[in-house]
C-alpha cells in the first residue's frame, strides 16, 4: 500500500478507543486487577421499540453512566431520543431532545457521551450547507454551547481527554450533484467551542498520484478535496490521532488533531474473490448459499464504521467493510432518459454491462447517462474470464444469473485503458479497434469486502474475516433468533425489510457488515460486528491482531416468514446501524453490555456480555 506522507506526523502510543460511547466511572489510577474470560457468549436483555417501522427511528447510539441513560439518534424526528437503562431487561423512553432551536429543520447524524458532556451532530436543512456541533449538559441536558462545522456532518467522537470533539463532515453532493462540498474533519475545542478545520485541498494537486495509488476519485469534475466523503471517525486514547473512513473512495485518512492536518491517505486495495477462501454468493436468485470463487471479481472494502485499539504499544484499525456506492438522481427520471447533469449513478448488473447487444436498450430504465456516453457496450476479458465460457467477443455463461449475471458492480473501474487513461476501444465483434466503441474489462468491482478487517498504522491489511461471515451463515452451526433455534441458513443473506427473502442480498454486498465497536475485557479485546442487512453481531477476539478468529454470534430477529411491518411488536431487532460497548463498571447491573440501534425495526436492544471463566 502507499501513503502520501507531506508532513512527518508524530509517533504516536494509543490504547483502546471507544466508538462515540462512554466514559467510565472508574477511576484511572484504579489499580484493582480485571479478570480476563476464557471466552465470551452475548445474550438479549431488552429492547425499547419506538414503533416506527423502516424510517431509521433508532441509529446511533451512546451511552452515560452517571445517569444510566441511553441516547438514540432518531433520524425520523431528527433529533434524539433519551432512554432510561437502569433496568436493562426492559429500557424505557424519558424525552426526546430536538434542535429546532439551532436551525429549523436540522436534523442529527450522530451522537457521542464523553464524561457528563454530550455532543450532536447536526445536519442543515439543505445538506449540502455547513452544519453544526451542538454541547449538551448529559445530566441535564441542557445546551452548553455549539459551532460550525462543514457540510453534512455524519459522525463525531470526543478525545478520550476531554478537549475536543472531531466530526467527520461528510459532504455529499446534492442529488443532481450540480452542488458537492468538500469533505473534511472539523476539530472542536470544548472549552470555547472554537473550530480548526483539517481539509483535503492539499491533496487536490495529487489526484492522478492518489488514483493510481487505489483512491477511488471518480465523482463528476471531482476535486481530491471535494471526491473525499469523511464517513466514521476513530481516535486514539492519547488524543493525538484520528483515523476517519472514506468509505465510497475506499481509503482511510488520519488526522493530526494538534495541527488540524491530514497526513495521511491510505487506499485499501481490494479483495481477490477469484481465490479459495473469498468467495461470495454473487447470485440472488437461486434460492440458496452458493459461495463460489470468482476470478477476475474483486471486493472493495470501502469500511462505514471503524474502530482503534491497541496491543503491544502498537495502533490497529477495525473496519467494518460494509461497501457503498454513489447513487445520485436515481429518483430522477430525467437521468435515466440520458441527462447526465441529473445525477451520477455507478452500479450496474454485470449481466446488463455485458449484454451481447450493447446497452442502449437500457436506455431510460438503469442505463447511467455517463456510461452510454463513454461506449455502447463491454466484453469481458477471455484471459480472465475464461472460466464461465468468455470468448472473444462473447460473454459466454459468464453474464447468466446463477454465475456473475446478478452480481452488482461499478461500472467505473475496471475496464482496459490507454497510457493517457482513456478507455482502450474494442469493436463489437471483440477485436481491439481505435474507432470502436466497446470496453474491455479485465476485472470487475463489487462493493463491500463481506468481512472484518484490521489494519496497521501504515495502511496494511494484517487480517481479514475472508468470506467466514457468509459461511458461518450458510452453516448448521448458526442460528438465529434470541433463544437460537432458528437455522440461519434457512434465511441465508436475507434482507432485513423483507419476509422469506432467503439469498436477496447476494447479489449486492451479502450480509453487509455495518457497525463494529471494540471493547476490553481483562487482557482480551473483541470486535463487536453488526450485519445491517442479516442482522446481528458476530463477534471475534482480535487480542492478537494477526490471529483474530470468530468467537459467537447473535441475531435477535424473531420472525423470518412474515412482513416485519405486520408484526412489528414481536419481529425484534432489525437493520443494526449503531453499536456502543458498554464496561462493566459503567453498566446498570455490573455486566459488560451492547447498546444497539436498530434503524429498520426503530428498536434499541442490549445484549449482555456473558464472560465464561475456566
Amino acid at each position: 500500500m502507499n501513503s502520501f506522507i507531506k508532513m512527518s506526523p508524530a509517533l504516536l502510543l494509543a490504547v483502546l478507543a471507544g466508538c462515540g460511547g462512554s466514559s467510565s466511572k472508574k477511576d484511572s489510577g484504579d489499580a484493582t486487577p480485571i479478570p480476563t474470560p476464557e471466552t465470551i457468549e452475548l445474550s438479549f436483555s431488552g429492547r425499547y421499540s419506538s414503533g416506527e417501522y423502516l424510517v431509521s427511528a433508532a441509529e446511533i447510539t451512546a451511552y452515560h453512566p452517571e445517569s444510566q441513560r441511553a441516547f438514540v439518534v432518531n433520524a425520523l424526528a431528527g433529533a434524539v431520543d433519551v432512554l432510561d437503562m437502569s433496568n436493562i431487561s426492559a429500557p424505557s423512553f424519558l424525552e426526546t431532545i430536538t434542535v429546532d432551536d439551532i436551525v429549523i429543520g436540522a436534523v442529527v447524524n450522530s451522537v457521542a457521551v464523553q464524561g457528563d458532556l454530550m455532543a450532536f451532530a447536526i445536519e442543515a436543512p439543505i445538506k449540502t450547507d455547513l452544519g453544526f456541533v451542538a454541547v449538551y449538559d448529559a445530566n441535564t441536558l441542557e445546551r452548553l454551547g455549539q459551532a460550525q462545522v462543514g457540510a453534512q456532518p455524519d459522525m463525531l467522537a470526543f478525545t478520550p481527554d476531554g478537549k475536543y470533539i472531531v466530526v467527520a463532515n461528510e459532504g455529499e453532493p446534492s442529488d443532481d450533484y450540480s452542488i458537492d462540498p468538500e469533505g473534511s474533519i472539523s476539530i472542536v475545542n470544548v472549552s470555547d467551542y472554537a473550530v480548526r478545520t483539517a481539509g483535503f485541498q492539499f491533496f487536490n494537486g495529487q489526484i492522478d498520484d492518489l488514483r493510481a495509488a487505489g483512491v477511488r476519485i471518480f465523482g463528476p469534475n471531482a476535486t481530491v478535496a471535494k471526491d473525499l466523503e469523511p464517513e466514521y471517525v476513530a481516535i486514539t486514547p492519547d488524543s493525538k490521532t484520528a483515523w476517519v473512513s472514506l468509505q465510497e473512495n475506499n481509503a482511510l485518512a488520519k488526522v493530526d488533531i494538534a495541527t488540524a492536518t491530514v497526513t495521511d491517505i491510505f487506499p485499501l486495495g481490494y479483495k481477490d474473490h477469484g481465490i479459495d477462501g473469498n468467495g461470495i454468493d454473487a447470485s440472488d436468485t437461486d434460492g440458496e448459499a452458493n459461495i463460489n470463487f470468482f476470478p477476475g471479481v474483486v471486493g472493495m472494502y470501502q469500511p462505514d464504521s471503524i474502530a482503534v485499539y491497541s496491543v503491544a504499544g502498537k495502533n490497529y484499525i477495525v473496519t467494518a467493510n460494509e461497501g457503498d456506492a454513489r447513487a445520485w438522481g436515481e429518483d430522477n427520471q430525467a437521468y435515466w432518459d440520458g441527462d447526465a447533469s441529473q445525477g451520477f449513478v455507478e452500479e450496474f448488473r454485470l449481466k446488463h454491462l455485458t449484454r451481447s447487444n450493447g446497452w442502449a436498450g437500457r436506455v431510460g430504465d438503469d442505463l447511467p447517462p455517463q456510461l452510454n456516453e463513454l461506449a455502447n457496450g463491454a466484453f469481458l476479458n477471455p484471459d480472465v474470464f475464461g472460466y464461465c465460457g468468455a470468448t472473444v467477443g462473447d460473454i459466454g455463461n459468464c453474464r447468466d444469473d446463477d454465475v456473475l449475471g446478478r452480481l452488482t458492480i461499478t461500472w467505473t473501474m475496471g475496464y482496459q485503458t490507454n497510457e493517457d487513461g482513456s478507455p482502450k476501444m474494442y469493436d463489437s465483434s471483440g477485436i481491439q479497434d481505435d474507432h470502436g466503441d466497446w470496453l474491455m474489462y479485465d476485472q470487475v468491482y463489487a462493493f463491500g469486502g463481506r468481512s472484518v478487517s484490521i489494519w496497521s498504522e501504515s495502511g496494511k491489511l494484517v487480517w481479514d474475516s475472508a468470506d467466514q461471515m457468509e459461511q458461518y451463515l450458510a452453516s448448521d452451526d448458526c442460528m438465529a433468533g434470541s433463544a437460537r433455534n432458528i437455522p440461519c441458513k434457512d434465511f441465508f443473506n436475507s434482507n432485513h425489510s423483507a419476509a422469506n427473502s432467503i439469498d436477496n442480498r447476494s447479489d449486492n454486498k451479502g450480509p453487509e457488515p455495518e457497525g463494529v465497536a471494540v471493547g476490553q475485557l481483562g487482557d482480551k479485546f473483541y470486535a463487536f460486528v453488526g450485519l445491517e442487512r442479516m442482522g446481528g453481531v458476530m463477534v471475534y477476539d482480535v487480542t492478537d491482531p494477526k490471529n483474530a478468529f470468530f468467537v459467537d454470534y447473535l441475531n435477535t430477529r424473531e420472525i423470518w416468514d412474515q412482513d416485519p411491518e405486520a408484526v412489528l411488536a414481536t419481529v425484534g431487532d432489525l437493520g443494526i446501524e449503531g453499536i456502543t460497548f458498554i464496561a462493566a463498571q459503567d453498566s446498570p447491573n455490573g455486566e459488560a453490555l451492547l447498546l444497539i440501534g436498530n434503524e429498520v425495526s426503530g428498536t434499541t436492544s442490549i445484549y449482555q456480555i456473558n464472560q465464561i471463566f475456566d
